[in-house]
């Protein structure tokens, strides 16, 4: 298949465009809210089920959609996925105010409320704010309820899961503190309010310098407690999506973004070296030389963990790469962008019904075929588009 110029304004856009119709056609639900469960071909094989994740996420994209198109469909449609996130929030008990993991058919099915969840809730209020969809006071009470529910000040991070019961456990992890420093940062640009961007910047220093110095200068997922590395948690488990054992090659770089976003906002000396090396390390140990692609993660010994290749992972990392490139001027940062995106265009992307692909063999062959189960609708994909965009520096 010929490739396009995958640094043409023209490209992204219409690539967006036609990702975006993929869910206008299947994932609208003509009861109220979004189908969250789509096959490759856009069937719907869950109609009841709704995920915190995906209802967060799709706020996003409508929003986005909206502030990019100025389409007034994407103007209603965000407004359908910013009422439909208001049912998961906890009415009463406990965890009131909260907002829980899962829906079946309207009603809260598993009430526990991740910090990963929250954070998402956080950039939805942002986003949404942006086009008008909320105040200001949505962002704050976002930002207030995960400071009083899960923050832990003498660590400088955020504790992970609260039980339906009420009780904090004892596990902690960087990927729910990752996701609240880019909600932290959409709210800071929403806003203007420092201190959004003050806790992206402690979250930064916690997480890839501070911890980091203990597992090899890697942003490692799992922790204790008392935030000493869990190197166990999950291995040899490779079903949870969101607690992935080992050095998650795309988290490397989507850290690196964040670094890069971050030093727009607040100048550091220090974060376009450390970008590099994450995103360095990332390519280093996660490249497929032999089929191409990004690799999902590797090990404590640099060897490869999970060779499957992930939709998400070439997209952040298309996205580091654009920015490192635009921000040093080094041609092996361009020479990545071209050669993620032209692997993706080979493999991930799905010419026939739209989107990307979720999940690929090492060799790029298929493994099953479910285009956005819970938590994908493409967020990553999409969201990579519009921050190269952001960043500029592309051909017509």
């Amino acid at each position: 298949m010929p490739q396009p110029d995958f640094e043409s304004r023209r490209f992204l856009h219409a690539h967006v465009a036609d990702t975006l119709a993929f869910y206008d056609r299947h994932a609208i639900d003509p009861l109220g809210g979004f189908f969250h469960y789509l096959k490759d071909n856009g069937r719907v094989y869950n109609a009841g089920h709704r995920h915190l994740v995906s209802a967060t996420r799709l706020v996003f994209t409508q929003t986005m959609a909206y502030t990019h198109s100025g389409h007034t469909r994407y103007l209603r449609q965000a407004r359908r996925a910013w009422d439909e996130l208001a049912r998961f929030r906890h009415a009463s008990g406990p965890l009131q105010g909260l907002y829980a993991w899962t829906l079946q058919d309207e009603r809260i099915e598993d009430a526990t409320v991740m910090a990963y969840g929250q954070a998402f809730v956080l950039l939805a209020c942002a986003h949404a704010h942006r086009i008008g969809l909320c105040g200001e006071d949505a962002v704050a009470d976002a930002f207030e309820r995960m400071e009083t529910a899960f923050f832990e000040p003498a660590h400088q991070a955020y504790a992970d899961e609260i039980t339906p019961a009420g009780e904090l456990i004892g596990y902690r992890g960087q990927n729910a503190n990752m996701h609240m420093c880019e909600a932290c940062l959409s709210a800071y640009e929403v806003t203007g309010q420092r201190r959004y961007l003050e806790r992206a910047l402690a979250l930064i220093e916690r997480f890839v310098f501070d911890l980091a110095q203990h597992t090899q200068g890697l942003v490692w997922e799992h922790y204790h407690q008392d935030w000493t590395p869990d190197l166990d948690y999950n291995k040899g488990k490779r079903s949870n999506i969101f607690k992935p054992w080992g050095f998650q090659t795309g988290h490397q770089t989507e850290w690196a973004k964040l670094l890069l976003i971050a030093h727009g906002h607040a100048p550091n000396a220090a974060f376009l070296p450390r970008a590099i090396e994450l995103h360095q390390a990332a390519w280093t140990y996660g490249w497929d030389s032999i089929h191409g692609g990004l690799i999902y993660g590797f090990g404590l010994e640099r060897e490869p963990y999970d060779r499957d290749k992930y939709f998400w992972v070439q997209a952040e990392s298309f996205a580091s790469a654009w920015r490192l490139w635009r921000a040093t001027g080094e041609p092996a940062f361009r020479d990545q962008y071209r050669m993620l995106w032209a692997w993706s265009w080979q493999h991930m992307v799905d010419h026939e019904h739209g989107a990307w692909f979720r999940i690929l063999a090492a060799d790029g062959s298929k493994l099953e075929d479910t285009k956005s189960p819970a938590g994908k609708v493409d967020y990553h994909t999409m969201g990579a588009c519009w921050d190269v965009l952001a960043v500029g520096g592309l051909g017509v």
